[in-house]
């Protein structure tokens, strides 16, 4: 039942990280600089720390307590996943849309799934996960099954939107944050600018491995006074505010510049617009946004935080994105052909959750 509940979290965060973006599409007469901060505002300044709030208690002195070292490294994985979402961009411009976000989601799903059981290798903690625990159990090997079965879904989507992007040439495409994007095909740049960026987003991952302590504190002090009810199911609400204090500086830092260069300030208070909608639809989308972690946490709670959870989260995420396209009819126009690869990848991936999610059971 508990790897149930956990799948069920991933998919219900999976389903809001790919469903975010659809309230910006009601923002009216804003660059997008100024309407992706003040939705940022939401996602990692206001309501992190509102959610924390309303199922921490004392999330503010856990954190006080929690030490330098932990709420820095917490706050610089941050910072750097910030950094990997702003050069998805890049990677997107060098290599296309469909190629540049397999190889960026693949290598994030990758990094951030495996690497921490590497890191557990040499600094072993109680109850994480070991690379040698993956490859030395048959739970372990049915779970990086589900991780090899997700990357080739992955794969079969990309190729599909490489077919769509050829019969589609004269149709100006958009990356996952809805930047209208110019490709300018290069690609051992872009195979560069990729890996950096599929690397760099993985620190999310890292960042809640590193506040992992504050965490832990919220979990016993909840678990002391609700005895015999497992695991704390909000216990990451709290890492949460720290690590995306280190998102929100990243993105602050560079949609000022944007409105800078762009002369946008100036959409804050433009009464030309409809200020209030676009406001709130910011805010609605911001707040969204949120809630893939709000869920994951959840998800986490229930089945830990080693490769399961990040390789379901990303399956989803991925998942969602491609289906809302299909319903959006964003292939509308394209080949049978192309049409049934994107399927196909859909299904493979739907097939690695089943994967994990046994490979979890098994556990």
């Amino acid at each position: 039942m508990q790897v149930i509940l956990g799948v069920l979290y991933h998919f219900i965060g999976g389903f809001a990280s790919g469903s975010f973006y659809i309230p910006y599409k009601k923002v009216r007469g804003w660059a997008w600089e100024s309407y992706w901060i003040v939705g940022g505002l939401f996602s990692w300044l206001i309501v992190p720390p509102l959610a924390a709030w309303l199922t921490v208690p004392g999330f503010a002195e856990i954190i006080q307590q929690a030490g330098g070292s932990v709420i820095g490294m917490a706050y610089i994985f941050g910072v750097l996943w910030g950094i990997g979402g702003l050069t998805y961009g890049l990677g997107v411009r060098y290599l296309g849309v469909s190629l540049g976000s397999s190889i960026i989601l693949g290598l994030c799903m990758v990094f951030g799934s495996l690497i921490p059981s590497v890191y557990y290798d040499f600094f072993p903690q109680e109850g994480k996960d070991t690379f040698s625990m993956l490859v030395g159990t048959k739970w372990g090997l049915t779970v990086i099954a589900g991780l090899a079965v997700c990357i080739t879904g992955i794969i079969i989507c990309g190729r599909a939107g490489t077919m769509k992007e050829k019969q589609l040439a004269n149709v100006t495409a958009a990356d996952t944050h809805g930047m209208q994007t110019k490709t300018e095909y290069k690609f051992g740049l872009g195979l560069f600018v990729s890996v950096v960026s599929g690397i760099l987003s993985a620190c999310f991952n890292f960042g809640l491995e590193a506040g992992k302590p504050m965490a832990n504190v919220a979990n016993e002090l909840w678990k002391a006074s609700h005895p015999g009810q497992g695991e704390f199911l909000f216990q990451n609400n709290v890492t949460y505010v720290v690590v995306l204090w280190g998102g929100l500086t990243t993105n602050f830092i560079w949609c000022m510049l944007l409105n800078a260069r762009n002369k946008t300030f100036g959409d804050y208070t433009n009464k030309k617009t409809p200020l209030a909608g676009n406001y709130l639809f910011a805010a609605l989308a911001g707040t969204t946004w949120f809630l893939q972690f709000f869920f994951y946490g959840m998800g986490e709670s229930r089945l830990g935080n080693g490769p399961s959870s990040w390789i379901l989260h990303m399956a989803f995420i991925i998942l969602v994105a491609n289906m809302w396209g299909l319903i959006l009819k964003e292939w509308k126009g394209v080949t049978q052909k192309t049409l049934a690869t994107v399927v196909l990848g859909i299904i493979t991936i739907i097939l690695s959750v089943l994967i994990v999610g046994w490979g979890n059971s098994m556990k």
